[in-house]
């Protein structure tokens, strides 16, 4: 019996523990279904995580052990969003988390220090909220810790805890502040610190001297001040070191040059004086040296020429001075070379070429002399030839061997000889300046074999003879400007076939014949300048038909006759009009009602008559340009006017006839007295009514507004809304720059809404709720006002004004490097997603373009006129309305014309947005040829060519050395592509175009990255 108990026994007990797993979930498996629970999820991450197993083994994203323990969490990139609840700590023995590349919000958790056997955390590229919690430094056996590209903020905690075993740690990409813990310093295994793109401040820890094992260390574009530690030199194993974009001052530390492994330094963009220590050009390893946009001075030794790894140095913007070492390029495999705006002097080194891989030699305001060298002409390999504003003489090189070059500018020199024909060989050249040198001969009739060819500067020469009708071959030029030359003859009838020509400068030449009637075939003409020439006839009235004629018209200085067509006035966008010096005659009725002139010059013609009113601005700001028209005359009232009282060089012009002023003179006048009195009191009572109403209205308004101290200060520091103080103009208002001192630098945007009927107060109320949104690629709204007729709105200035003005605006334009490209795409694309689907209700922008995307100090977007555009038009919307809603160019097609909205629609306007990024080119760029917009012409070039070269900026081409950085590129020219499909159904949700983005850029990772 005895046995057989213990028989019994064992197979019951062998029974039970065979039947355990099957009663029910392990406790493993309930935490993570409790975790699930506060997400959304995909549909096969739904039907793997099954409750009715008995372990999650087998799920999605989980890896056990032996034992059925938990130890692994994966769930990268597999689109989830929601929160990480507190039950990650029920997960015990957890060595690795990863929710990298999802749309996770909220807090982490606290309660994840608790996880004590946890080796890689990655939290990267999400939306999570809040600080990162000390109890993060509870994890010591913690060695891969990656939280970049989310909305963390407060200060770093790492260091204060056991840290011994942390190898990685990136911190980038997040709203950190104050100080780098000194702490850190004891984490001596680490061998990566990227917290790049945060607000950190202070100085950098001279502790970091102690991290023997570190690799990178990557700190830019934060706010961090002081000097760079000499105690960095102790880090032996350093391989890059990235300190740009902060306000560090000081010298370089001779120190740095003990860093034998050192590749890559880049300290540009900070405030560094002195010289750069001639021991770092003695580090052989060395690779990358940027420093540009500093104080630095100095002289280039002669040890730079034995540097055989030597790929790119970029010093521009600094004090550089005397000789660049004749024997630079010989040894190195030099890619680039960018010395501008420094003060260097000598001769350009007739080897830089030699490595035979130069693809960027740029040495413009210098004070270089000779002449260029002829291997430069020569050299295969350059994209990029920039020499403008130096001493140079001597000819052209031949450009016979150069078929990439892709921007040549060789202006304000003085080269002198003719235009070699060889250029014509540069078929993939898109710029061309040889503006200001002592250039004479014959345009070459071989330009016109550039295709390509956007932008042609020969102006400030002393070229003659004829246009060379072959120009006309140059299809895609938008710029031509052979100005103050001695070119003659009349114009080919063949350059109208420029159909995307926008500037057009010919002026001061010897051109004869008339003005050409078929500059009204070039639709997309901006300006035109004529003037100075011997040009005869009238003026075509086809130029009327010109809409986007904008910036000027410059017919001046010829021999012009007949009166001004009528139809000059439909240039209702005119800017600036120069007709003076002409023998034109008749009236000029034909400007009245031109409003958008800003700069008028009419002088020296026959013209008689009245001065329209759109002019008689002009009769006090610039007399000068009316005269010389003694039959011009200023209409007057009869009680006399300031205008005639203050212009007595323009006569009045004479009252109507007499007999028709007596007739029924004292009739007239009580009758007239009569009426207007009946019709003061009548406006007076019902001014009475509408002043009560409204005096009630501003009354509630005024309690909710802002205080009007700091209004009254704001327009105090504007003087008044002085003109000189706009920094933008957009279709809801004018905004202006106030310095309230040196850290309150505010732009303040006036909204004209005359007309709203009633709106003030909604308007109040929803203005309030955009003003509570947060996030950090938002413009935050600081205060509002409201008046009857307008508004104000408050925000924090933007450095770097709108993506507009970077990429489309400064001169010359600033480089934008393809990390900088990509952290305005992904930022916008986070900002867009929070008011999608964090806001209640959801916000849909309904106007995304460059000129609402802010740029802060540090290059990170911010979307402005989110809500604030939708407030103004639903307002508008209180009378019947029919105009379209949006922007040209980057309205989708299904609202074209409707003033609906939707999300789907924002979605294309950014991918429109992410064209402009990658392209430089603006959404209806003059240069497109029958493509109408951006959308267009990069569809129809990757359907046919699938050539990314094609289509993106030329200055992004010498970054494809990096075939990661090409790759990048193109996953973002195909999200692109995805926001743009013509079926909005077709289109990724934000949320998705987050993910697609994050893809694109997601680097290798793991213990060997």
């Amino acid at each position: 019996m005895g046995v057989v108990t213990v028989v019994l026994s064992f197979l019951l007990l062998w029974n039970c523990m065979c039947l355990f797993p099957v009663c029910g979930l392990s406790s493993d498996g309930k935490s993570l279904m409790a975790l699930k629970s506060k997400w959304a999820v995909p549909t096969f991450m739904e039907e793997s995580w099954n409750a009715s197993h008995s372990t999650p083994c087998s799920w999605v994203g989980v890896s056990c052990d032996e034992t059925h323990i938990v130890v692994s969490l994966n769930v990268s990139g597999l689109g989830i969003s929601g929160h990480l609840g507190p039950e990650i700590a029920d997960l015990r023995h957890l060595t690795s988390v990863d929710f990298s590349y999802n749309s996770f919000s909220g807090d982490i958790p606290s309660s994840i220090g608790n996880c004590s056997e946890l080796e890689e955390l990655y939290l990267n590229h999400n939306q999570f909220l809040g600080v990162l919690p000390e109890s993060i430094n509870n994890l010591e056996n913690l060695v891969y810790l990656d939280v970049s590209n989310n909305n963390l903020e407060g200060k770093i905690p790492l260091g204060s805890g056991y840290c011994k075993k942390l190898d990685t740690l990136v911190l980038s990409m997040n709203g950190f502040g104050g100080e780098i813990p000194p702490g850190l310093g004891n984490c001596t295994s680490l061998s990566q610190f990227a917290a790049l793109n945060n607000r950190l401040s202070g100085s950098i820890p001279s502790s970091f001297g102690l991290l023997h094992k570190l690799l990178l260390l990557y700190l830019s574009e934060n706010h961090l001040s002081g000097k760079i530690p000499p105690e960095i030199g102790q880090c032996k194993s350093l391989r890059s070191l990235h300190l740009y974009m902060n306000q560090l001052e000081g010298e370089i530390p001779s120190e740095l040059g003990m860093l034998n492994e050192l590749q890559d330094l880049r300290l540009f963009n900070n405030r560094l004086t002195g010289e750069i220590p001639i021991s770092i050009w003695k580090i052989p390893s060395l690779e990358n040296v940027l420093v540009y946009n500093n104080t630095l001075s100095g002289e280039l030794p002669v040890e730079i020429t034995e540097l055989k790894h030597l790929k790119n140095i970029s010093l521009f913007n600094n004090r550089f001075s005397g000789v660049i070492p004749q024997r630079l390029g010989i040894n190195s495999s030099l890619v680039q070379l960018d010395v501008t705006n420094n003060k260097f002097t000598g001769e350009i080194p007739k080897s830089i070429c030699f490595g035979k891989q130069l693809s960027v030699l740029n040495m413009g305001l210098n004070l270089l002399q000779g002449s260029i060298p002829s291997a430069v002409g020569s050299c295969s390999t350059l994209r990029r030839l920039i020499l403008r504003k130096n001493n140079l003489t001597g000819v052209l090189p031949n450009f016979a061997k150069n078929p990439n070059l892709l921007l040549l500018d060789l202006s304000e020199n003085g080269i002198n000889g003719t235009i070699p024909l060889s250029l014509g060989n540069c078929t993939n050249v898109t710029s061309i300046n040889l503006s200001m040198n002592r250039l004479s001969g014959l345009i070459p009739q071989e330009l016109g074999n550039l295709n390509v060819l956007q932008a042609l500067n020969l102006s400030h020469n002393d070229l003659g003879g004829p246009l060379p009708s072959q120009l006309s071959n140059c299809k895609n030029l938008f710029k031509f400007d052979v100005g103050f030359n001695s070119l003659n003859g009349s114009f080919p009838s063949s350059l109208r076939s420029l159909e995307n020509l926008s500037v057009l400068i010919l002026r001061e030449n010897r051109f004869t014949g008339g003005i050409p009637s078929f500059l009204s075939e070039l639709q997309y003409l901006s300006e035109i300048q004529l003037g100075g020439n011997f040009l005869g006839g009238n003026i075509p009235s086809s130029i009327g038909m010109l809409q986007n004629l904008i910036y000027s018209l410059n017919i001046s200085h010829n021999r012009l006759t007949g009166s001004l067509p009528l139809e000059l006035g439909k240039l209702i966008m005119l800017e600036r009009l120069d007709i003076s010096h002409n023998n034109l005659s008749g009236t000029l009725s034909a400007l009245d009602g031109l409003h958008s002139l800003v700069v008028v010059d009419v002088s020296y013609n026959l013209f008689n008559g009245p001065l329209p009113e759109t002019l008689l601005l002009f009769l006090n700001s610039s007399p000068s340009s009316l005269q010389g028209n003694p039959d011009l005359c200023v209409k007057c009232p009869q009680t006399g006017g300031l205008t005639c009282i203050q212009n007595r060089n323009f006569r009045p012009c004479e009252h109507y006839s007499s007999n028709r002023r007596a007739l029924g003179k004292i009739e007239i006048a009580w009758i007239a007295f009569a009426s207007l009195l009946s019709f003061l009191v009548l406006v007076g009572l019902v001014c009475m009514f509408l002043w009560y109403k409204r005096t009630k209205q501003e009354d509630k308004i005024t309690a909710q507004e802002g205080s009007s101290s700091l209004l009254n200060k704001v327009i105090e520091a504007t003087e008044n809304l002085k003109e000189c103080y706009i920094v933008g103009k957009g279709a809801h208002g004018t905004v202006y720059k106030a310095s309230l001192g040196p850290n309150n630098q505010y732009a303040l945007k006036k909204l004209v809404f005359a007309g709203l009927k009633g709106g003030s107060m909604a308007m109040v109320t929803e203005i309030q709720t955009v003003g509570k949104i947060r996030h950090r690629n938002l413009v935050k709204l600081e205060d509002f006002w409201i008046r009857k007729e307008y508004g104000f709105i408050l925000y924090r200035y933007m450095e770097n004004g709108s993506l507009h003005d970077v990429l489309h605006e400064r001169n010359p334009p600033p480089i934008l490097k393809w990390d900088v490209r990509y952290k305005i795409a992904i930022g916008t694309a986070h900002g867009l997603t929070y008011l999608h689907y964090d806001c209640d209700p959801a916000i849909v922008h309904r106007d995304v373009k460059p000129d609402n995307i802010l740029l802060d100090s540090d290059m990170e977007p911010h979307i402005s006129d989110f809500g604030i555009a939708k407030l103004l038009d639903q307002s508008s919307s209180l009378s019947p309305s029919i105009s379209v809603v949006g922007t040209i160019g980057y309205i989708a097609p299904e609202n074209a014309f409707t003033t609906t909205k939707s999300k789907e629609s924002d979605v294309y306007s950014f991918g429109v947005v992410l064209l402009e990024l990658i392209t430089r080119k603006r959404a209806l760029d003059p240069s497109f040829m029958e493509e109408t917009d951006i959308v267009g012409w990069v569809q129809s070039i990757w359907r046919n060519l699938e050539e990314v070269d094609k289509i993106v900026d030329p200055s992004l081409l010498e970054e494809f050395i990096d075939p990661n950085i090409m790759d990048q590129v193109v996953c973002v020219l195909l999200v692109a592509l995805r926001c743009t499909q013509k079926e909005a159904s077709k289109r990724p949700t934000m949320r998705d175009v987050v993910n697609q983005l994050t893809d694109a850029n997601a680097p290798a990772r793991g213990k060997n990255s």
